[in-house]
């Protein structure tokens, strides 16, 4: 396997990561309940995440603890302005990597929605910003644009055999393209 592959420096910071994808299930919850009823209460939350309420209650707590959800003197929940900024950050990275997966590599709807609720997350701000910034040019109407959607509505699973040396796959020893994965 590829040496860069396996960098310790890079899978180590999937651990270091503050926010699981339960507790920012959380958060979303937290923050579309108080939206449709105006308050959310942890039986609510353990409803919508079909949990039961001693894993709400106990998920929750780690929430406050962190400090990014408190309640109010009705002992309803609130998101803390963290919370709230990570929770809208996620929502964002969902519908950002969902249209992705969606209107750019014209993956069916199951498939970007079930990988972008995976990622949504992990992926930082920045790379989150770039790629909506890549999205707004090639779902425009710029001649490249153009051609870049019409090259991927062409979509074949291998390398182009005409190019010499693909510029992904000449490093390793096989076609990324047609490798077989099981997960």
């Amino acid at each position: 396997m590829n040496k860069e592959v396996n960098d310790s420096t890079y899978w180590r910071e999937f651990d270091k990561n503050p926010l699981s994808h339960s507790m920012a299930h959380y958060l979303m919850a937290i923050d579309a309940l108080r939206n449709e009823l105006g308050y959310a209460r942890s039986t609510d939350i353990a409803e919508m995440l079909e949990v039961s309420r001693g894993a709400a209650s106990m998920a929750l707590a780690q929430l406050k603890k962190r400090g990014w959800v408190t309640e109010d003197p009705n002992r309803f929940l609130l998101l803390s302005e963290d919370g709230a900024r990570i929770a809208s950050m996620v929502e964002h990275n969902f519908i950002i990597l969902s249209k992705f997966f969606e209107q750019v590599l014209m993956v069916d709807t199951e498939t970007a929605m079930g990988d972008a609720c995976k990622m949504e997350h992990l992926v930082s701000n920045e790379t989150g910003k770039r790629l909506l910034w890549l999205m707004r040019y090639l779902l425009s109407d710029e001649d490249l644009a153009v051609k870049v959607r019409e090259r991927m509505s062409t979509y074949k699973p291998r390398c182009d055999p005409l190019t010499e040396q693909c510029p992904i796959c000449g490093g390793t020893t096989e076609c990324l393209a047609t490798a077989e994965a099981v997960l």
